[in-house]
């Protein structure tokens, strides 16, 4: 495993340096298809910053770009400050841009030992001066006991491991990451991510990654921009795309939600599942009721007739949580499907009626339009 070491780039100094990397104003079209429409977007050194949504959104395109991977058809690329791409003047080429890249498939050289595979991008440092930054790039990945082997008798995630070694050992400014994690089972994505993370950072490098894995972008980011259709829905900390989301997508997008229509009282939403103040909203207002299941707190009660009221429909044993199925029951006698999660062991029987409670802080009301 990895250690982490405090991050070499300070706040103080990210501002004094400016932005690693500088997207402004880029839009590209793939035919009649706008893949990125005017989107802008800046890395700062010792930065992690993630590229999240859904497939076609445009996250792997602006990566590609950001690269030199494709040609800009309008905006500008700064790195370091210098313009490396813009419309109508020479294209910086990849290779001259001072990155790194780390792409799903590793695409190490079978032929070539792992110490060699590294050593192969330090074409400018000097011939003795190579094995020994490979040596050490490894050995804080953990891999330097496989230095002299070939990538076949390596693991999926050892094997992308070499490869960021390979991409950080030219000391690169930039980091691009496109779905780097996304072949590897569970378990071992997760080890893999957890040393790249901590080698990044350790690194002092500014990275740009691509992600469509909500939990991973959290984990891995600074600040992640939440796409669509080509655009930036909301950009920053994970805590605040979570927990103030800006637009019901940006809800959604991290995971599942009860969906309640409801009409504004007195200042406050009432629901089946609970209700929670809405002071902003005039009342009158017709919301949606956007209601995350850890949000949700069942209680047992002791009434007989199931039927009569909120039950349980089916628990499931999540590992650190319990999800229930409920049938939740509304004042004027109509029922509908929702979810609960619970912390813990937590498996009520199948019809065991239930009360419930609302988190307000996970619960989100927006106007229907």
């Amino acid at each position: 495993m990895a250690t982490i070491s405090p991050t070499r780039i300070t706040p103080a100094a990210q501002a004094e340096s400016g932005p690693v990397l500088s997207l402004s104003h880029i839009t590209h079209d793939f035919d009649d298809v706008r893949a990125v429409d005017d989107v802008s977007l800046d890395v700062m050194p010792g930065e992690v910053v993630c590229l999240l949504g859904p497939s076609g959104c445009g996250k792997s395109t602006l990566l590609r770009l950001a690269a030199g991977l494709e040609t800009l058809q309008a905006g500008e690329v700064r790195l370091q400050g210098r313009v490396v791409a813009q419309p109508g003047r020479r294209q910086t080429p990849p290779e001259q841009r001072n990155l790194g890249l780390m792409f799903q498939d590793s695409a190490l050289f079978p032929h070539l030992k792992v110490v060699d595979n590294v050593t192969f991008g330090l074409d400018g440092v000097a011939p003795p001066k190579r094995r020994q930054r490979a040596l050490e790039m490894l050995k804080k990945l953990g891999l330097d006991s496989y230095a002299d082997s070939y990538p076949h008798l390596l693991s999926g995630g050892q094997q992308q491991r070499v490869a960021l070694a390979r991409a950080l050992a030219p000391e690169p400014a930039l980091m691009l990451l496109d779905e780097p994690f996304s072949a590897l089972d569970a378990r071992l994505r997760e080890l893999t991510r957890d040393d790249t993370l901590h080698v990044l950072k350790n690194s002092g490098a500014g990275t740009l990654m691509v992600t469509h894995d909500p939990e991973e972008a959290m984990f891995m980011a600074d600040r992640i921009a939440l796409m669509r259709d080509g655009r930036i829905v909301q950009l920053g900390t994970p805590y605040d795309l979570y927990c103030h989301p800006v637009e019901p997508f940006v809800v959604r997008f991290f995971g599942e939600v009860n969906e309640v229509s409801a009409v504004v009282e007195d200042g406050e939403v009432r629901s089946a599942f609970g209700t929670v103040p809405a002071p902003e909203f005039a009342d009158g207002t017709a919301v949606r009721m956007l209601i995350r299941p850890e949000a949700v707190s069942v209680r047992l009660v002791s009434e007989t007739r199931a039927h009569q009221r909120s039950h349980v429909v089916v628990s499931r044993l999540l590992g650190r949580t319990s999800l229930l199925h409920l049938c939740v029951h509304t004042d004027n006698g109509g029922e509908f499907h929702g979810h609960s999660r619970m912390p813990g062991v937590f498996l009520p029987a199948p019809d065991q009626p239930v009360a419930m409670e609302l988190d307000p802080s996970q619960v989100f009301i927006f106007p229907i339009p």
